[in-house]
């Protein structure tokens, strides 16, 4: 049985490092919790409409019976809200409402919310404390850790924003157990990313522990959590604004991000990065970088998840590649990749990514069409 764990991460350009705290049911102990990491006069909970009715208002009761002073702000939920309008409209809300640089960000949801109110929180008078609540599977293994937040804008997802450490990140396995089992095979996507970096044992591991998740068993949901994300606090630790090593974490991200933005953001993030890795590993093996079986491993994995391992129809290999060029990891327009060496491990280099010709990416997503 899960019971509890504390994870500290080293937040390398500034004094403080922050705590992130797993335990099942943790979620009734936030009103107490938060104040205690993050001292403010005024706490704005971000939400997204749905998320909103379902923790948002209970946070914000929560911290008013403490005696602070407290106020849900929402958004529509979904990628289409993770924009600079949105931003705009709840830094403006918060003005309005006389929240100053005394106040907190408290973020409850997935990692559209997470992105969005980190955002607000690292912008909001030039940057004042946040909370990450993340209330799905990707967000508790992936995206409420390492500080990364901001807006997709047409020319790709995730291209304006900051590096904003949180002051604490509570994560309740219970909730995730609640949600559809869509919604979890989306998160294990990252968990996957993960055990495929840096962790062999970890994916292996992942090949049993993936139907218990999926099932709902909050034992094993807190597992995978929290090695997923003692395995992301180490990277982030070591290399807090992606100077390096912490490119590592994009495997599968380039094509996936590209995939997602050709799609117009119609297709669930963890789809993407299961597609992405899969075909990443496919280009590392065409260049006899990545050991020929790894993309074949992936694939079993995605399949066990029920997640797709082709690029949708519809989707011309040239406009997926077009978008690569925006990635972040690109220099002087030019795409990068990281490689895997083989199932657990990241083939080094002196930049962690590496350029792979355009004609081989071509091929390789036209092999890979559905």
């Amino acid at each position: 049985m899960f019971l509890e764990d504390t994870i500290q991460v080293q937040a390398g350009g500034q004094a403080r490092g922050y705590t992130i705290r797993v335990r099942p049911g943790i979620r009734r102990a936030l009103p107490r919790m938060i104040p205690a990491h993050a001292r403010a006069h005024r706490y704005a909970v971000i939400a997204d409409e749905t998320v909103g009715e379902l923790y948002g208002a209970q946070i914000v009761g929560g911290l008013e019976g403490e005696g602070k002073v407290a106020r849900l702000f929402t958004f529509p939920p979904g990628e289409a809200s993770k924009t600079r309008e949105q931003w705009a409209r709840l830094t403006g809300e918060m003005l309005d409402a006389g929240f100053g640089r005394d106040s907190a960000v408290v973020a409850v949801g997935g990692g559209v919310t997470g992105d969005l109110a980190g955002f607000v929180a690292a912008t909001f008078m030039r940057g004042i404390p946040l909370v990450q609540v993340p209330t799905s599977l990707v967000a508790m293994i992936d995206s409420s850790v390492g500080g990364k937040c901001g807006v997709d804008v047409t020319e790709g997802k995730n291209l304006v924003g900051a590096f904003h450490p949180p002051h604490l990140v509570v994560v309740d396995p219970e909730v995730a157990v609640t949600l559809p089992v869509e919604e979890r095979a989306q998160g294990l996507a990252e968990a996957v990313k993960h055990g495929a970096i840096l962790d062999p044992v970890y994916l292996a591991d992942l090949e049993g522990d993936i139907p218990c998740v999926l099932g709902g068993e909050v034992g094993a949901t807190g597992r995978v959590v929290v090695r997923s994300i003692e395995i992301k606090a180490e990277v982030v630790s070591k290399d807090e604004r992606e100077s390096g090593l912490r490119k590592i974490l994009n495997f599968g991200h380039t094509l996936g991000h590209a995939v997602e933005a050709a799609a117009h953001y119609a297709l669930p993030h963890g789809s993407c990065v299961a597609l992405g890795m899969v075909l990443e590993a496919r280009l590392g093996e065409r260049l006899a970088i990545t050991r020929k079986g790894t993309a074949d491993t992936l694939r079993k994995m995605a399949g066990l998840l029920n997640l797709p391992t082709t690029v949708p129809a519809g989707l011309r290999a040239e406009t997926i590649l077009g978008y690569t060029r925006s990635d972040k990891k690109g220099r002087q327009g030019k795409p990068r990749y990281v490689l895997l060496a083989y199932p657990g491990a990241v083939a080094q280099n002196e930049d962690w990514a590496r350029e792979v010709p355009d004609e081989i990416v071509l091929e390789v997503l036209a092999e890979a069409s559905a």
